[in-house]
């Protein structure tokens, strides 16, 4: 059902997870999906339920790792950089459409978190795709903290994240953040949830580093994915959001839900930021309504 597969992406290998329906007919084409982890995350991290899933409902499922993250090449490792990881999933689909078992004009896009941000911004101007779902999707950072606390919030961040880039010297390699760490002490996804969930499942997923560069943490906070949110119609959006979400604000992704053209959907589940993942009954609602949106849309089963 699921066998090892690359794609190559700006020269540098991209190394995933290609799932194909069990009873798929010889020579059949069957509705393809490309899938990605959110903000440094890696394909191991509970992605396989929702690729089985997937497949189960008769689409044939890419997974992959972005370039410097994972099992896929590239240097500096930890590098999360929003436009390289958008051009990873053009080039993800590229790949996926040029494969026998898949029908080139009926190819969805599946993120969350970081890259359910990606996938709002690909939709909008990728013709390619043809139906999209977004789960607990990061539509902003820098919005969410004018929204908390103003724009003098966001200056000190900004001025902050320039400082210690003019005290560091180059020569010596890239500055890292962790991405989470225990609470009190400094990180990216500095929220208690984000700590358990990435350093509980992290000490079994050897793929996935605790750090990113220091550029990553700035391209975040300058990053709006869903900026251009109204261009995605006439492509069916489906947005599974968290109303108790932590890293994410409900209001931002209500905003931007709102200024979406139809045909679209809002899926608000009463949970947190990751409990989509793994908790019930609220990981199986996300996979069920997601397979159903790609069902329904792309055609499959």
């Amino acid at each position: 059902m699921r066998e090892g597969v690359s794609f190559t992406s700006r020269g540098l290998a991209c190394r995933g997870w290609l799932y194909v329906p069990d009873d798929l007919p010889a020579g059949a084409r069957a509705p393809g999906v490309v899938m990605a982890h959110g903000f440094s995350g890696v394909k191991e991290l509970e992605l396989p339920w929702f690729a089985e899933a997937f497949a189960g409902a008769g689409l044939v499922v890419l997974v992959f790792d972005y370039r410097f993250l994972g099992e896929s090449e590239g240097e500096p490792r930890g590098q999360v950089l929003p436009w390289d990881q958008q051009e990873d999933y053009r080039n993800a689909v590229t790949w996926l459409a040029r494969r026998p078992c898949v029908d080139p004009d009926r190819i969805g896009l599946w993120g969350t978190s970081y890259s359910g941000g990606h996938v709002l911004h690909l939709a909008a101007f990728d013709p390619r795709v043809k139906a999209v779902v977004s789960q607990v999707p990061a539509v902003g950072a820098w919005r969410q903290i004018v929204a908390l606390g103003g724009l003098d919030a966001l200056r000190v961040v900004i001025g902050s994240l320039l400082a210690e880039r003019v005290a560091h010297d180059p020569e010596v390699g890239p500055r890292y953040v962790p991405v989470v760490a225990p609470p009190g002490e400094p990180s990216v996804l500095a929220t208690p949830d984000a700590y358990e969930w990435f350093a509980t499942l992290g000490r079994d997923v050897a793929t996935w580093e605790n750090r990113v560069t220091a550029e990553s943490v700035e391209r975040l906070f300058e990053y709006d994915a869903a900026g251009a949110i109204e261009l995605v119609a006439p492509t069916p959006l489906l947005v599974i959001a968290a109303e108790h979400d932590a890293l994410v604000s409900i209001d931002a992704v209500r905003e931007a839900f709102g200024r979406a053209g139809e045909p679209k959907e809002l899926l608000v589940l009463p949970c947190g930021h990751f409990d989509v993942y793994h908790v019930e009954p609220y990981h199986t609602r996300a996979v069920t309504a997601a397979a159903d949106w790609f069902r329904t849309h792309l055609g499959a089963g």
